[in-house]
C-alpha cells in the first residue's frame, strides 16, 4: 500500500511484513530489491532462519493438504468451473449483505422499501466494466427498485453536475458512488454531491474505495460504506433496495473530520445496524 511505502520504504516493507507474521508478500514492486532486502535482514539477525522456516513450512503444509504436491498443474480450460462458480458468487453475496457498513442513515432513508413506485437515480464514479453505476443499477434492478444511470466520473464537470442535478429532480431519491473524495482532483465530485443534496431529495452516498469520503458528504442522507466493486457493490445495492439482511459491517479505521485530522467524525467500530 501506498501509505507503507512512503513510511517505510520498499527496502523496509518485506522486511517489518515477515516480522509481522506475513508468510508471503505480494506484488513487490521491485523484486530484487525486496528478495536482497530479506537476504540482508537474515544476514543481520533481524530474520533469524528459524523465522523464514516457520513460513515456509506453513506455505508447503497448505500446498500438500491442497494436493497440489501431487497435482501441482491445472487445467485451464477447467478453471472457469472452479474459481467464480454459482456457489462462490452466492457465498460472496451472503458475505456482502450482511458486511456492508452502514455510517449514516437520517429518517431512515434506507433501505429503500421496493414496490413503493420510488424512482432512484444512479450517478457518480463508474469506472470499469462493468461500472459502478451500472453494478449498482442492475442489483437494486434485481431486486425491484426502478433505477436511471448518469455517470459522471471522479471530477465531473458543471455542465455533467447540472445534468446529474436535473435527473436528480426527476427522481424520488439518489444514489451516488463516491470514489476518493478526498483527492485534490475530486473537487467536482465533492460538488456533485452537495449540489445533489441541495436539491432537497434524499441522497445515499456510496463509498466505493476509500472509508475517508464520508467525511466530505456530512449533509448526505445515508452513508453505505463499501470497499471493493463489482461482486461486494452488489451488498451496497441490496442495503440501498431493500431489506435482505441487517447491514452489519464496522468501520475499521476512524473518520476524521474534513477539516481537522485530530477530530473524529466516526470512530473506529461505527456502524448501524439498519
Amino acid at each position: 500500500m501506498q501509505g507503507v511505502r512512503d513510511k517505510y520504504g520498499d527496502e523496509r516493507v518485506p522486511v517489518l511484513a515477515l516480522k509481522a507474521g506475513v508468510d508471503m508478500l505480494l506484488m513487490p514492486p521491485d523484486l530484487d530489491l525486496a528478495y536482497n532486502a530479506v537476504l540482508d535482514a537474515v544476514r543481520s539477525r533481524e530474520l533469524t532462519p528459524e523465522r523464514i522456516n516457520t513460513s515456509v513450512k506453513r506455505i508447503l503444509r497448505l500446498k500438500w493438504e491442497l494436493g497440489l504436491v501431487d497435482a501441482p498443474y491445472v487445467d485451464v480450460l477447467d478453471v472457469p468451473n472452479v474459481v467464480g462458480t454459482a456457489a462462490h458468487r452466492a457465498a460472496a453475496q451472503d458475505l456482502t449483505d450482511r458486511t456492508t457498513t452502514l455510517v449514516k442513515n437520517d429518517g431512515d432513508v434506507l433501505p429503500l422499501t421496493p414496490g413503493s413506485d420510488q424512482d432512484v437515480l444512479v450517478t457518480g464514479w463508474g469506472a470499469g466494466t462493468p461500472s459502478a453505476t451500472s453494478t449498482i443499477a442492475t442489483k437494486m434492478q434485481q431486486r425491484g427498485a426502478t433505477t436511471q444511470v448518469f455517470e459522471t466520473g471522479a471530477n465531473p464537470s458543471g455542465e455533467q453536475i447540472t445534468a446529474s442535478v436535473a435527473a436528480a429532480e426527476a427522481n424520488d431519491v439518489t444514489v451516488v458512488a463516491s470514489y476518493r473524495a478526498w483527492q485534490d482532483t475530486s473537487a467536482g465530485q465533492r460538488e456533485l454531491v452537495r449540489r445533489l443534496t441541495a436539491t432537497g431529495k434524499p441522497v445515499i452516498a456510496v463509498a466505493v474505495s476509500d472509508a475517508y469520503d464520508i467525511a466530505y458528504y456530512p449533509e448526505v442522507s445515508g452513508l453505505p460504506r463499501d470497499v471493493q466493486l463489482d461482486q461486494r457493490l452488489a451488498g451496497v445495492a441490496g442495503t440501498c433496495a431493500l431489506r435482505r439482511g441487517e447491514p452489519a459491517g464496522k468501520l475499521p479505521v476512524t473518520i476524521p473530520t474534513a477539516d481537522d485530522p485530530d477530530t473524529a467524525l466516526h470512530p473506529f467500530g461505527h456502524g448501524l445496524d439498519n
